[in-house]
C-alpha cells in the first residue's frame, strides 16, 4: 500500500466533512459577534473585497479566504456570498481554477500578477467546504473539490532528496529550482491543508500537511522558524533574497497550530520561549526576531500581535485564562484578522483560555 493510499484509508474524522457532518459556527448571540461587526466594517467593503489599507488598498487571495472562513464562523451568510461573488469576478482568472494572488484597485491592470498564493487558495477552499455544510450550497463544495486538486497538482512538490516526503509551495510558478525549493513555513496550516485535501481527494495535500509539520516542528526544535527558507537534498537552508528571520509571515504559525487544536508541539513551545525573554527587555510586542541571534528587530503596540503570543502561552501553560486583550476595531487588517483569528481559535478549541 502506498503512502497516498495510506493517507486516503486513514481519513477518520475528515470523511465525515463529506457526509454532512456540522461546522463549528457561533450563534448570533455569541460575544465574539460584535468583533466581527466591528472588522467587517474596518477590512470589508461592500462589494466583498477585503481592503489591506497600508498596502495601498490593495485585496490579496489570503485576505478573501480568511474573510470567507471567519463569515462561515460567524454564520454570516451575507457576508460569506458577497465576498464569493467578488473573489470569482477577481481574481479566479486561472484556468486551473486557483485564484490571481493580488488585486491593485484604481489601476489600469489591476490583476498585472496571475500568479497564485497558495495559502489564500487554502484558507478559500477550507471556508468553501465548511461554508457549504452550514448553508447546504453543494456549488461551494464543488468549487472547493477544483481548488484541492488544482493545489495538489500544481503547488506540491517532493522534497529534493527524493524522498516520499510532500511540501505546500507558495505558489504554482517561481519556486522550485535545480538548487531546491522554496517554502514559506506559514503556509503550512494543517488543519486546513487534512480538511481541505480529505475532501478534495487530493492525498498529497494531506501528506504535505504531516510533512510541513515535520519540518516546522524540527526546525524550532533547534533554532527560530523563519519568514522563508530553501530545502535542499541536505535539508534546509536559507532562501536567497527573502526574508530568513522570523517574522510578520512566521507569526502566524503559532496561531495555525493552536487553531488546528495543537497544544504541545516544538514550534509552540519555541515561540513562546522567544516571547518570553523578549518581554524582559521590551514592552511592546515583538514582532521580527532576528536570525540566528533571536534579536527584537521590530515590535508593534497593535493589539492582534499581543493576542497571538497570549494565545499560544495559555495553550502551552495548561492554566485557565489568557491575557489576550479585546478585539481593536482600529488595528490594520493585518494584525485585526490574525486577532479576530486569535480569538476564533480559543472559542473553538480552549474555552479554558478565555480571555480575562
Amino acid at each position: 500500500m502506498t503512502a497516498l493510499t495510506v493517507s486516503l484509508a486513514a481519513a477518520g474524522p475528515f470523511r465525515s466533512l463529506a457526509q454532512g457532518a456540522p461546522t463549528f459556527s457561533l450563534p448570533s448571540d455569541h460575544p465574539l459577534q460584535q468583533a466581527w461587526q466591528a472588522w467587517k466594517r474596518q477590512c470589508l467593503n461592500e462589494d466583498g473585497r477585503v481592503i489591506d489599507a497600508p498596502q495601498s488598498g490593495a485585496s490579496h487571495s489570503e485576505g478573501q479566504g480568511y474573510g470567507l472562513r471567519l463569515a462561515v464562523v460567524f454564520g454570516d451568510e451575507e457576508a460569506f456570498r458577497r465576498i464569493f461573488a467578488w473573489t470569482e469576478s477577481n481574481l479566479a482568472l486561472r484556468e486551473d481554477g486557483l485564484l490571481s494572488w493580488r488585486y491593485l484597485p484604481e489601476t489600469g491592470d489591476p490583476v498585472p500578477d496571475q500568479n497564485n498564493a497558495s495559502d489564500g487558495d487554502l484558507f478559500y477552499a477550507w471556508a468553501l467546504i465548511h461554508g457549504g455544510l452550514l448553508w447546504n450550497e453543494p456549488g461551494f463544495h464543488d468549487r472547493a473539490r477544483i481548488i484541492g486538486k488544482a493545489l495538489e497538482q500544481g503547488c506540491v512538490a517532493g522534497h529534493p532528496d527524493g524522498s516520499e516526503r510532500r511540501y505546500l509551495l507558495p505558489a504554482a510558478y517561481g519556486f522550485t529550482s535545480d538548487e531546491g525549493v522554496t517554502l514559506n513555513p506559514s503556509y503550512c496550516m494543517p488543519r486546513a491543508m487534512r480538511e481541505v485535501g480529505m475532501f478534495a481527494e487530493a492525498p498529497a495535500l494531506v501528506l504535505a500537511a504531516r510533512d510541513g509539520l515535520e519540518l516546522i516542528n524540527g526546525i524550532a526544535g533547534t533554532t527560530l522558524l523563519p519568514d522563508w527558507l530553501r530545502l535542499t537534498p541536505e535539508g534546509p537552508a536559507g532562501a536567497p533574497g527573502l526574508s530568513s528571520n522570523c517574522g510578520y509571515d512566521a507569526l502566524r504559525i503559532p496561531l495555525y497550530l493552536c487553531w488546528s487544536g495543537m497544544n504541545a508541539t516544538p514550534a509552540q513551545a519555541r515561540f513562546r520561549e522567544i516571547h518570553r525573554r523578549a518581554a524582559l527587555v521590551t514592552g511592546d510586542t515583538p514582532t521580527v526576531f532576528e536570525e540566528g541571534t533571536g534579536h527584537v528587530r521590530e515590535t508593534s503596540d497593535q493589539a492582534g500581535y499581543r493576542a497571538l503570543v497570549a494565545l499560544n502561552d495559555c495553550v502551552l501553560s495548561g492554566t485557565a485564562g489568557a491575557s489576550m486583550p479585546d478585539f481593536d476595531a482600529e488595528q490594520p487588517y493585518f494584525p485585526a484578522t490574525l486577532h479576530l483569528m486569535a480569538l476564533v481559535a480559543q472559542a473553538e478549541f480552549f474555552p479554558k483560555c478565555l480571555p480575562v
